[in-house]
C-alpha cells in the first residue's frame, strides 16, 4: 500500500516538473508576437539581433484572390527567411500601406476592400517601429516590402533612419533582392518553365496567383477562376492570365525569394 502511494507521489512530482519545464522553455518560433518580453530580451542577448519587418498591404487582387494576399505572403516568406538566417525574429506584419487616393478613389481604391493610408503616415509608422526595435537592442532592422507601390517610401525610410542612427549600433536595410525576385526575377523563372508573358502579368496574373497558391491556397478561389472567362483591368487583373496558375509554379518563386533574400541579408549584415 505504501509503495503504491509512493509511486503516485513520484508520478505527481514528475508531472509538475514536466509542466514547469514546458512553461520555462520559450516556444520554438521566430514570430516576435508569440514571445514574451523576457524571452525576447534573452534571445537578443543570445545573438538574435536582426529583426525583419514584413510589409504587406490590403488591396484587391482580382475577383479570385483574397485582399490580404500581400499580408499573408510577406509574413510567410519573412518567417522562412528568419528561420534560415538563424539570428532573426519577425515583427508583426504591416498591413496598412499607401494604395492610392480615396477622394476620388484611385488605383486599387476603386475596388472594395482596399485600405490606404497617406505616404507620410506610412513612413512615420515604419520609422517609429524601427526606433522601437533599436531601443530594445536589435542592431539590424530589415524591411521586406511585398508590394511595389511603396518601394520608394521604404528607400526614404531606410535612408532617414541610417542618417539618424549615425554613430549608433543600429542600421536599417532594404535588400532589393526580395522585391526584385518576387517580380522580375520570378517572371524570368516562369519563362524558363514555358510560361508566356501574357500569362505572367504584373498584378493578379499567373505569377501572383501561383505564389499565393504556394503560400495560402485557401485565399485563392481556384475552381471559380479556372472556369471564368479571361480577366482584365476592369476586374483588377493587370497584364496577365491566371488560368494556368499552380502551387508547383508558386513554389519556384518561394524558393528563389527566400534563398536570394537570405544571401543578401547575410552579406549586408556580415560582421554585425
Amino acid at each position: 500500500m505504501m509503495q503504491h502511494s509512493f509511486r503516485r507521489v513520484l508520478a505527481s512530482v514528475a508531472l509538475m516538473l514536466a509542466v514547469h519545464v514546458s512553461y520555462a522553455q520559450a516556444p520554438q518560433t521566430v514570430q516576435l508576437q508569440n514571445l514574451t518580453w523576457t524571452e525576447i530580451r534573452d534571445q537578443v542577448r543570445a545573438g538574435k539581433t536582426t529583426i525583419i519587418i514584413p510589409i504587406g498591404g490590403t488591396e484587391q487582387s482580382g475577383p479570385y484572390v483574397a485582399v490580404g494576399k500581400h499580408n499573408v505572403r510577406a509574413e510567410y516568406l519573412s518567417e522562412k527567411i528568419a528561420q534560415k538566417l538563424g539570428n532573426a525574429l519577425v515583427a508583426p506584419v504591416v498591413s496598412y500601406v499607401p494604395e492610392g487616393g480615396y477622394a476620388p478613389p484611385a488605383s486599387h481604391m476603386r475596388f472594395p476592400g482596399t485600405i490606404t493610408i497617406a505616404d507620410d503616415v506610412f513612413e512615420k509608422m515604419l520609422e517609429s517601429a524601427a526606433n522601437s526595435f533599436a531601443v530594445h537592442g536589435f542592431r539590424n532592422i530589415v524591411f521586406l516590402g511585398d508590394h511595389g507601390g511603396y518601394q520608394n517610401d521604404l528607400k526614404q525610410v531606410v535612408a532617414h533612419l541610417n542618417k539618424t542612427w549615425a554613430g549608433t549600433n543600429a542600421r536599417a536595410f532594404l535588400p532589393p533582392e526580395y522585391y526584385q525576385t518576387s517580380s522580375d526575377g520570378y517572371a524570368q523563372i516562369l519563362r524558363q518553365h514555358g510560361i508566356r508573358d501574357d500569362e505572367i502579368g504584373t498584378h493578379a496574373g499567373l505569377a501572383d496567383t501561383s505564389l499565393q497558391l504556394a503560400v495560402a491556397p485557401q485565399m485563392v478561389r481556384l475552381s471559380a477562376l479556372q472556369s471564368a472567362p479571361k480577366l482584365g483591368a476592369n476586374d483588377g487583373v493587370y497584364g496577365g492570365d491566371p488560368h494556368r496558375s499552380s502551387a508547383q509554379l508558386g513554389e519556384l518563386g518561394v524558393d528563389a525569394i527566400v534563398s536570394r533574400t537570405v544571401d543578401a541579408i547575410r552579406k549586408d549584415t556580415a560582421g554585425r
